[in-house]
């Protein structure tokens, strides 16, 4: 048990290590990234995700710039059941464009987001370092305008969550979903 622990210790502060590295995209330009996204990959060294990963599937945000430069955030998910999965954050700026923080009272964790790659009517790469009780994870998120990708960019996303210290198993491109009605 302790040399189990050693190890996911050790990967998580490797995974830390290469995430701290991580710098959003130069000019990022907020306004561009305003609108719908579909979620089709997703990738994370958390815990949670080994059980959950199954039954995950294609969710939309919809991204609204606001007035003072941050960015408001929309999540929705259908789920099996015919319910909807939503959920709201506000991602304030910080002095480094592309860089955003929130706290997400849902989950209780402090969320330091970068957009590290973005072609703004194609996709978007955004990297999340998760902090909960002085425990951080990552989180790799690839959002599209449309629900398919190329397979190049599909690889790029699976390529940038390994050098960021995700496992192989822990990244997927998830499947379609039906969207949740408008609110």
């Amino acid at each position: 048990m302790t040399t189990m622990l050693v190890k996911a210790l050790g990967a998580l502060l490797c995974s830390l290590v290469v995430s701290t590295e991580v710098m959003p995209q130069k000019d990022f330009y907020l306004q561009g990234v305003e609108g719908k996204w579909y979620l089709v990959g997703f990738a994370t060294n958390a815990p949670w995700f080994i059980s959950h990963r199954a039954s995950m599937k294609m969710g939309t945000a919809i991204l609204t710039p606001t007035a003072n430069g941050d960015l408001d955030m929309a999540y929705a998910s259908l789920n099996a059941d015919g319910s909807c999965w939503r959920m709201n954050h506000l991602a304030e700026k910080t002095n480094l464009p592309g860089k955003f923080i929130f706290k997400s009272e849902r989950w209780n964790n402090e969320n330091d987001m970068r957009v590290v790659d973005v072609k703004y009517d194609e996709y978007a790469l955004i990297h999340t370092i998760k902090t909960k009780t002085g425990v951080s994870t990552v989180l790799n998120k690839l959002y599209a305008r449309r629900t398919e990708l190329s397979p190049e960019l599909l690889e790029k996303f699976r390529q940038f969550s390994l050098d960021t210290g995700i496992l192989p198993e822990n990244i997927a491109i998830l499947p379609k979903n039906d969207e949740c009605p408008a609110v």
